[in-house]
């Protein structure tokens, strides 16, 4: 049985790592809209080999909007939306496959497990993933970008989970925290120092003992720390547009 009357969208940049696991696991589905934004690695030529795949190329005009955009070439209004470093599981697609989608103001919600290093975190997050694009969308954040719930909305939290690749090889730690920081900062100050240290330990104590990584050993350390440079960075760059203002 396959899955006629949901697309599935995916983003992706240099996702040539995980590209392959994402959409081995979505070929039960008609339809999956891979919006290209600048690739230059093999992501693309990795694509062309699955049938059910149109590759659709544009601009990244942050994470919310572009995934409209994205979602805007699907032929179907049902979206199921995901990220390349995301894996559904066959047990989701069972889940999915027999979700009642007559009434559009439903919008589903999934638990994701996510993985850091290969080994998968204490923290779980749970994310409206599945939605009628004539009913709602996602909002404009450039960087943690959300689907709009609008108040009419009778959400469900499907039992199924699905994987989050999050990070893979500790190089990831470091071009994904200047790329999320930068975005994270555009157009944004904030003018007190001790904020940004506030914000950095917090990120830490949160991570590490808050969220139980502190079980995982040196993965769980590894992690809280990887937390506290992007909560330090993001706002260290939003304190400099501040200062920076005032020259």
């Amino acid at each position: 049985m396959s899955l006629p009357n949901i697309s599935v969208v995916v983003i992706a940049k240099n996702a040539e790592e995980t590209i392959k696991a994402c959409l081995d696991a979505l070929r039960t589905f008609d339809e999956v809209i891979l919006y290209l934004n600048d690739s230059s690695d093999s992501t693309e030529q990795i694509a062309l080999h699955y049938s059910n795949v149109k590759i659709v190329k544009g601009t990244f005009v942050g994470f919310g909007e572009t995934k409209n955009i994205a979602a805007s070439y699907a032929k179907n209004d049902w979206i199921l939306s995901l990220d390349s470093d995301e894996i559904v599981n066959r047990e989701l697609i069972e889940e999915i496959k027999h979700l009642d989608l007559s009434k559009t103001n439903r919008i589903y919600q999934i638990k994701r497990e996510n993985y850091f290093l290969g080994y998968k975190t204490q923290s779980k997050d749970i994310i409206t993933r599945l939605y009628h694009k004539k009913y709602t969308q996602l909002d404009k954040n450039t960087v943690h970008e959300k689907v709009i719930i609008p108040m009419d909305s009778e959400v469900i939290v499907l039992e199924t989970s699905f994987k989050h690749l999050n990070i893979i090889h500790i190089n990831q730690t470091l071009t994904k925290i200047i790329k999320y920081t930068d975005l994270g900062a555009e157009n944004k100050k904030m003018c007190f120092f001790s904020v940004v240290i506030a914000k950095a330990l917090f990120g830490f104590f949160k991570t590490y003992f808050i969220q139980g990584n502190i079980l995982r050993g040196w993965v769980g350390f590894a992690l809280a720390i990887n937390t506290a440079n992007k909560r330090y960075y993001k706002y260290i760059k939003q304190f400099i547009n501040c200062k920076e203002d005032k020259k």
